[in-house]
């Protein structure tokens, strides 16, 4: 180690007492804000001018004033320290994103591959965030978000933006009938939702947001549905339609419009279980599904780093991975 090297290692110790120095002017108050004896300030002010090779303070009466010298040095040094504090905060951020939480409420339907395409690519940036999940009806899940128990909300509809919720809608996809296979609206292309109006209908139960979706279709229709079954899980919705309970709305469940969905083997088209989806014919076929936030007021409810950047991230990037999974589970 050379002898400049040598000096600095020397000198960096002391550059947050000469930058308090610098501000006061005064080694007494300056003892006061670090804590420090006063005499420890004077020895290190002492050697800090023993090491620059020039003094750095002069008395004057009872205090204390700059040289030209330390005038000189000490914008220097609150840049260094300035710097310092930008590596540290950056490290502090970059910790925090590592190692923070966010709480995420969503719909039952999302939770298969939606909402984990979304974490993945998130995971793929900050692989140690980590994420507590809590599933249920549409209004559940926003009556989490106002709470504060969420920091965002996966729905359909989306959630309408109020004075303490933001929202945006991420993407589309369509809803479809689905029938029996062997149900005679089955070979169909396209059906319009007055066609079920005497079929029995499997429905999701009250504050699901598919409920709300195919009631809006039934009153365009102009008809209340007879509803056969009520259910919490759109697997169980199919699962009676499967079974020749009812006929139901939903979104893809996973192949192209038309196509079967029954076990081969005897009996399967003699009836056995076995469901078909079909195009509907209505302009309002279709579930919105977007992102929900709590608005912050900044301080200590500020937005946390994790939760801005999957937020950032769902809304920049959670349209484009969203639509080509919807395409793919749509059968192209």
């Amino acid at each position: 180690m050379d002898v400049e090297h040598r000096q600095l290692v020397q000198l960096l110790p002391l550059l947050p007492l000469l930058a308090e120095l610098g501000r006061t002017e005064h080694i007494t108050e300056t003892a006061e804000l670090l804590g420090l004896p006063q005499s420890t300030v004077s020895r290190a002010i002492a050697r800090a001018s023993a090491i620059v090779g020039t003094e750095l303070l002069i008395r004057d009466g009872r205090g204390v004033r700059l040289t030209p010298a330390a005038k000189a040095l000490l914008p220097h040094i609150e840049v260094a320290l300035d710097g310092f504090q930008t590596g540290l905060d950056l490290v502090r951020h970059e910790s925090e994103v590592v190692r923070g939480r966010i709480a995420v409420s969503f719909q039952h339907t999302f939770g298969e591959a939606m909402l984990p395409l979304l974490i993945s690519a998130f995971r793929s940036r900050h692989p140690q965030t980590a994420f507590d999940l809590s599933q249920g009806a549409r209004d559940g899940c926003l009556a989490e978000l106002a709470a504060g128990s969420a920091d965002l909300a996966l729905t359909a509809p989306v959630a309408t933006p109020g004075k303490r919720i933001g929202s945006a809608a991420l993407y589309r996809e369509p809803l479809r009938l689905v029938v029996h296979h062997r149900h005679p609206l089955a070979g169909r292309r396209r059906v319009r939702v007055a066609e079920i109006r005497q079929e029995p209908f499997v429905a999701m139960g009250s504050g699901y947001g598919m409920r709300s979706l195919t009631d809006a279709l039934f009153r365009e229709a102009g008809f209340r549905p007879r509803i056969a079954f009520e259910s919490q899980d759109s697997h169980t919705v199919r699962g009676l339609v499967s079974a020749g309970l009812g006929v139901s709305i939903l979104p893809p469940g996973g192949s192209a419009p038309g196509r079967h969905h029954h076990p081969a083997g005897p009996g399967a088209d003699d009836g056995g279980p076995g469901w078909v989806e079909i195009p509907l014919d209505s302009a309002l076929a279709f579930r919105e599904i977007g992102l929900a936030w709590r608005e912050r007021r900044g301080g200590a409810d500020a937005e946390s780093d994790p939760v801005r950047l999957f937020r950032e991230l769902v809304l920049r990037d959670g349209p484009a991975l969203l639509a080509g999974f919807v395409r793919e589970r749509s059968g192209g």
